[in-house]
């Protein structure tokens, strides 16, 4: 068996098999002339040690993007990065600001937790995964079980890594069966469709689904975050749905595929034994009133995202299908900044919070159309369908996953409060520093948790995040250990199987995976009769309700244009609610400007760019230029 976190093999391992990371460099030269590849192979434990190097590109994502953010959340409509004003150098200051260039990007800047770099890193681990399958058919291995386990992880993890290219990158990229050597004649290089490349994933994939060792779960936490059958179908799931999506698919239509792709991975990971989450498990959420959630709907949803899969065979969270060791949750350094003093990182945007339906199941704006400025999105567009919705009561009767999602004005929040309360904080005043319950007041000129435009603590937006966040998290309350990034669950599955069965023109059985998903949380179901398009519509938007914070809808809003299009009407602009507190006691909402425009919503946004220095290897080496457009 492998152990991932077995330091002594990890760190032999890492000493023959250096690999390095271009292909203008040599690939696998020993590193000191001691020990061979063939000598590698040659031991059973040397080549579970190089399968455990394979891993350890896995990007974290979470909450750990350098500097304690959430990247891609931050870089789309969901949220605004509180140290893009306090911090502008790091990456969503420069974002914002258009400041960023092929030699100055994030991907050619970081890697903290496998978050960034991504270019390098993913082709190190490709090469590394296929140095492997070339040599796993003649190594010397004790048992036949552990040849092909070992096999198919090693297929998986390839596939896994050409995902995140795709994800990033989006561009025609070589398929790559076997490693090349320093010697071979680069510039005969050739690069593959996007949807090739997705078929050469999807084939990787089913090679690994093959082999009957890999498992469909991990029940020991001896093998915890190894790969399974589960993350197979996961990444088929995904990248189907991807390739078929206006962005990629060439002017081709591959919905009809990827939807039998989906309802297989659907129907396989329900026959061994994924299921949604479904109830309220822990006493901490159900019998706890100082969570303050209103139903279990709300408590379910925020028990799930703060507690981690268990490696067991029945466990409580059957849904996660994988989740990296980066941390998802931070009192100190993400949600109520004011719990500690430092920074409130990701704020939910104005954008967001308008997804969330009311209770009756009517979205609260006109889905078609959200706003009648579209690109400023001042004046919302309100769905004349929805009586519940009241603009100046806006957090009343909305669907379950808001309250587990976002702090907004009014809500309350229990914990340790590091600091003594003064006059200015109305709603609070007097209450000395320590555990207590508190309530969260987003007008401007609240001195702890108001809306600032520049201050790290403070929320740029009106509000915090909650999603990942224990409800009394804080340094007098010990909450079990950090919750892990679940960056692949049996949620995402039935939503990517609703978009691609709609698109398809399987309108009944979208209505029923979209339909799933509201049920668990006690949402209605989309009401009968819509059109496809009108179905598609909603779709998205319980994606963005869903899936949010969880870095699916950079992707998503990227995917659903067209490669000439641009995202000045989602990107470009990013609201907040501006709150005024009123003598009475009373609140107006109205809506306004974060602080400024984001200037990176122009067409070169819709991809990252390729580190400046690899596009100019492969420019002098293939005589073709590898750069993403406007880059």
């Amino acid at each position: 068996m492998i152990k991932k976190h077995n330091k002594g093999i990890l760190q032999l391992a890492l000493a023959v098999c250096l690999l390095l990371v271009s292909c203008s460099r040599a690939l696998d030269q020993a590193p000191d002339g001691k020990i061979s590849l063939d000598e590698v192979f040659g031991d059973d434990e040397k080549v579970a040690a190089y399968l455990n190097t394979c891993y350890q590109y896995i990007p974290g994502e979470g909450h750990q993007y350098f500097f304690w953010m959430r990247g891609p959340v931050d870089w789309s409509d969901e949220a605004w990065d509180t140290d893009a004003e306090a911090e502008a150098w790091i990456t969503s200051g420069q974002l914002y600001s258009g400041n960023v260039s092929a030699a100055s990007h994030f991907n050619t800047q970081w890697a903290d937790a496998g978050n960034g770099n991504y270019w390098v890193r993913m082709w190190q681990a490709i090469r590394k995964c296929s140095v492997f399958l070339d040599n796993i058919d003649n190594a010397n291995v004790k048992t036949e079980a552990n040849r092909s386990r070992w096999k198919a992880e090693a297929h998986l993890l390839r596939a896994y890594y050409y995902m995140v290219l795709l994800k990033f990158f989006g561009c025609p990229l070589p398929v790559i069966r076997t490693a090349h050597n320093y010697v071979d004649d680069f510039s005969q290089t050739q690069r593959s469709s996007y949807y090739d490349v997705v078929q050469f994933i999807i084939e990787d994939c089913d090679a690994a689904l093959a082999s009957p060792e890999l498992p469909w779960r991990i029940t020991s936490g001896q093998e915890a975050f190894r790969f399974t059958k589960a993350v197979a179908v996961s990444v088929k799931s995904r990248m189907s749905l991807y390739a078929a999506s206006p962005l990629y698919n060439a002017g081709g239509n591959y919905w009809e595929e990827a939807y039998q792709v989906n309802k297989q991975a659907l129907e396989n990971l329900k026959a061994n034994g994924y299921e949604l989450y479904n109830k309220v498990n822990f006493a901490t959420w159900r019998d706890n009133p100082d969570v303050f959630l209103p139903n279990d709907g709300a408590k379910l949803f925020n028990e799930y995202f703060c507690n981690n899969m268990g490696y067991e065979s029945n466990p409580t969270d059957k849904e996660t299908i994988y989740q990296t060791n980066a941390g998802q949750d931070g009192f100190n350094t993400e949600g109520v900044g004011a719990q500690q003093g430092y920074k409130s990182g990701s704020c939910p945007s104005q954008e967001t919070v308008d997804c969330f339906e009311t209770t009756d199941g009517q979205p609260v704006l006109d889905l078609a159309k959200p706003y009648l400025d579209e690109v400023t999105h001042l004046q919302p567009n309100l769905n004349p369908a929805n009586t519940l919705y009241n603009e100046q009561d806006p957090y009343e009767n909305r669907d379950p996953r808001f309250y587990a999602s976002v702090y907004y004005n009014g809500s309350k929040r229990k914990c340790y409060w590091n600091f003594d309360e003064t006059s200015e904080s109305v709603e609070n005043f007097p209450a000395s520093k320590g555990y207590r319950t508190r309530i969260i007041a987003t007008y401007a000129g609240e001195p702890q948790t108001g809306r600032h435009p520049t201050i790290r603590k403070a929320t740029r937006t009106g509000y915090f995040l909650r999603k990942f966040l224990h409800p009394n998290a804080g340094q007098e309350v010990v909450t079990g250990g950090h919750a892990y990034a679940k960056v692949m669950r049996l949620g995402e599955v039935y939503l990517n199987l609703a978009e691609a069965a709609a698109e398809a023109d399987h309108l009944t059985e979208a209505y029923e995976a979209v339909n799933t998903i509201r049920r668990r949380v006690g949402m209605p179901d989309l009401p009968a009769g819509l059109s496809k398009e009108q179905l598609i519509l909603r779709i998205r938007n319980e994606r963005r309700v869903e899936l949010a914070f969880e870095a699916h809808r950079y992707f998503d809003v990227r995917r659903w244009h067209k490669p000439t299009d641009d995202l000045e009407k989602t990107d470009r602009w990013i609201t907040a609610a501006h709150i005024t507190r009123n003598a009475n006691g009373s609140y107006t909402y109205a809506r306004g400007p974060v602080s400024r425009e984001r200037l990176c919503y122009q067409n070169k946004f819709l991809w990252f760019p390729l580190p400046l220095n690899e596009a100019n290897i492969m420019l002098a080496l293939t005589g073709e230029n590898w750069q993403n457009p406007g880059w």
